[in-house]
């Protein structure tokens, strides 16, 4: 943008509108954005949402699991069971893009490798240990869910910042910057005018 030393000239007013109208392609850019991101955001709470009630009904069980175990074992008895491995559970990924934003959606692959056999098996213990390898299996699509929204609400902050900058700021600047310099033209051709007439007189 020419700054207040400019000297005023047609050429400047022309770079000053194309200025201007590359800005207000800009802003408009970014309002459309931050329509389609918060658009996906409502869709992304609502999956975030689901996810949440299947994991909290999960929780429930795995709670209620626990109890009927230690019920049975008691605590350092039902701690002696073998656990479910999971440390080769891979994860399915599905991504995709919204406006530059990664967004994915994660699942387990596969249950994890059966537990070795318990030295005092039990029906509650068996039924402690499905309830918590379900439990951790809903915990990743919410955590990817919440992932999601968690970079959409910072690109959507990022685009509002940038349009309101380009509203309330740079295009004011850029329109008070063309007016004056248009001013400043008439001015110069208006005397300009009065100079030749005095020279077509004299």
């Amino acid at each position: 943008m020419p700054d207040a030393g400019t000297t005023p000239s047609r050429s400047a007013v022309l770079e000053l509108k194309d200025e201007r109208r590359a800005m207000h392609e800009g802003y408009v850019f970014l309002d459309e954005k931050c329509l389609l991101l918060a658009g996906e955001m409502l869709r992304g709470l609502a999956r975030y949402e689901s996810h949440r009630a299947a994991f909290d009904a999960a929780r429930r069980e795995a709670l209620a699991a626990l109890d009927a175990a230690i019920a049975r074992h008691g605590l350092d008895g039902l701690q002696a069971h073998p656990r479910a491995d999971a440390r080769d559970a891979a994860l399915r990924r599905a991504p995709r893009g919204v406006m530059g934003v990664r967004l994915q959606e994660v699942e387990l692959a596969g249950p994890p490798l059966p537990a070795p056999a318990a030295a005092d098996p039990s029906p509650e213990a068996e039924a402690c240990r499905r309830a918590h390898v379900r439990l951790v299996a809903l915990a990743v699509p919410l955590a990817a869910a919440g992932g999601d929204l968690e970079r959409l609400r910072l690109e959507y902050r990022r685009a509002m910042r940038r349009a309101r900058a380009l509203q309330d700021v740079l295009l004011p600047e850029l329109a008070a910057t063309l007016a004056g310099i248009e001013m400043r033209l008439e001015e110069l051709e208006q005397e300009e005018a009065v100079g030749m007439r005095r020279a077509a007189v004299a």
